[in-house]
């Protein structure tokens, strides 16, 4: 068995061969492409081999490309991997030599790869949140301005409304209209993607059932779909709270136990948009068990801690939602009760009702129906 390490940069790759006693075979540096990396693995035909790389942010085209050969290729954790190999020196050759000797034993901390349809997906979602945080930098840099030069515009009450939009260029600055270009750009950009994304929304099944929930939205629903992948590869809830990063770090130590803030280890985007959700929920559905949860830890602790340990609880639900460990009423409208259950598929939960109450999310409105177990 021969054992690759690879360590991944923008124009190059360090590559180290060890065989099975650890002996270091090569340590040679090629160029970041296909063919190179093709041309080295030629020259080890027939032999059994396996390949370890760190995530970073060129990982993804030469991790598919070997899958596709099919390939034994692992996909590291570079947290996890310094923690277990941090030394003094640290070089290219160090690096790639360290990964290609844990695999070798057994030490890496592998990362989940997701299959290439839930990458897109997530690409799909996150692109539309840079382009709106875009636009919200944009709108600031307009607000800046006005606030700069001391305008006031009383006349339109709602910021960036047509009439809004129209005594900004009365004022024949150069700067605002470039910026209001930008965001005219922007929203047309916004609002394709946002498209793309209600049409993805509407054949994943996940986000589907997650669009039962009040406070999830189709948006909301196809990226926390996205982020968690397969659910089945969580044993319980804590084991995806803690992927989320919504569960607080432990420092133990003899008889002392010391529970700090979140870790904060696993998606950015899924958190925040957990915490979105629970913001709507919680507007919405005043007398859920969510709701009332908010409200007495938000009493002794603040909103802050309260809104973060509703977003624990909603992912806590979602999982049993999907996974259909016991009964959920999904649903409520009028008399209609709709139940989720792990062997119904979304097809046979018919009558019409499900599809009204997603075209109801569809519009964006504010969530309907009740959700009594949450």
């Amino acid at each position: 068995m021969m054992y690759i390490g690879m360590d991944l940069h923008k124009n190059f790759v360090q590559i180290a061969l060890m065989d099975n006693q650890g002996h270091l075979l090569q340590n040679a540096r090629i160029e970041n492409n296909t063919q190179q990396i093709d041309q080295f693995m030629n020259n080890l035909k027939g032999k059994n081999t396996k390949i370890v790389m760190e995530s970073c942010n060129v990982w993804y085209n030469i991790y598919r490309h070997l899958k596709d050969k099919r390939l034994d290729v692992t996909l590291s954790n570079p947290l996890k991997t310094k923690a277990i190999a941090s030394a003094k020196i640290k070089t290219d050759k160090v690096d790639a030599r360290v990964l290609a000797d844990l695999l070798r034993g057994g030490y890496i901390a592998e990362c989940y790869v997701p299959d290439k349809r839930t990458l897109d997906l997530r690409e799909l979602v996150r692109h539309r949140a840079f382009l709106v945080r875009t636009r919200a930098k944009m709108k600031n840099k307009v607000h800046g301005i006005l606030l700069m030069d001391g305008i006031r515009i009383t006349d339109a009450k709602k910021p960036f409304s047509k009439k809004y939009i129209e005594k900004l260029k009365e004022l024949h600055n150069y700067r605002i209209d470039g910026y209001l270009r930008i965001i005219k750009s922007l929203d047309s950009e916004i609002d394709n993607t946002s498209k793309m994304i209600l049409a993805a929304a509407k054949e994943d099944s996940m986000a589907r059932l997650l669009m039962s929930i009040p406070g999830v939205g189709y948006y909301s629903a196809l990226l926390i779909s996205s982020e968690i992948g397969d659910i089945d590869r969580f044993a319980d809830s804590h084991h995806l709270c803690s992927y989320a990063g919504l569960v607080p770090s432990t420092y133990s130590s003899a008889a002392t136990t010391y529970h700090g803030k979140i870790t904060k280890m696993g998606s950015k985007y899924l958190r925040w948009a957990l915490t979105e959700c629970v913001h709507t929920h919680i507007r919405y559905q005043s007398n859920s068990n969510i709701t009332k949860f908010y409200n007495r830890i938000s009493k002794k602790k603040g909103t802050a801690k309260a809104t973060v340990a509703a977003a624990s609880k909603l992912l806590r639900v979602i999982i049993l939602h999907a996974k259909g460990r016991q009964g959920i009423p999904a649903l409520q409208l009028g008399n209609n009760h709709v139940w989720a259950y792990e062997n119904i598929c979304l097809e046979e939960l018919t009558v019409g009702i499900l599809n009204k109450r997603i075209e109801t999310v569809m519009r964006d409105k504010p969530r309907i129906g009740m959700y009594p177990s949450l």
